[in-house]
């Protein structure tokens, strides 16, 4: 779960569409996908599959995302206010094996996590 200033975007612009400006190679899947759109971050040069969705609230009004342990994405993403937040998926699922929990807090993620990404909003 993610908690700090979410980003609240005009209605007509897709999550998709806003991350989409930070990548090059772009791709979308042929079919339904646990996955959204792949390509490669811009001034990098690896191929990700990426995890774009919005967030939702939980009843007690924090900030959450979802994700399934069989996703075939590299990355999951998570937009803030100013920034993106990119985690490495192989890496988050080690952590909840590692320990045992079903709920992850994003600021809890950054200080264990190695691969995360912040990529500021232009």
């Amino acid at each position: 779960m993610a908690q700090g200033y979410i980003f609240h975007p005009s209605p007509m612009e897709t999550i998709i569409n806003r991350f989409s400006k930070y990548l090059t190679g772009i791709e979308y899947p042929k079919e339904t996908s646990s996955w959204n759109i792949a390509g490669i971050l811009k001034n990098k040069n690896a191929f990700y599959k990426f995890d774009v969705r919005d967030m939702f609230k939980l009843p007690d009004g924090t900030h959450a995302q979802k994700s399934k342990t069989n996703t075939k994405a590299d990355k999951m993403v998570l937009e803030l206010k100013d920034q993106w937040i990119i985690l490495d998926i192989e890496e988050l699922l080690l952590y909840i094996r590692k320990h045992k929990v079903k709920k992850v807090y994003v600021n809890d993620l950054i200080q264990e996590l190695e691969w995360t990404i912040f990529l500021p909003k232009n």
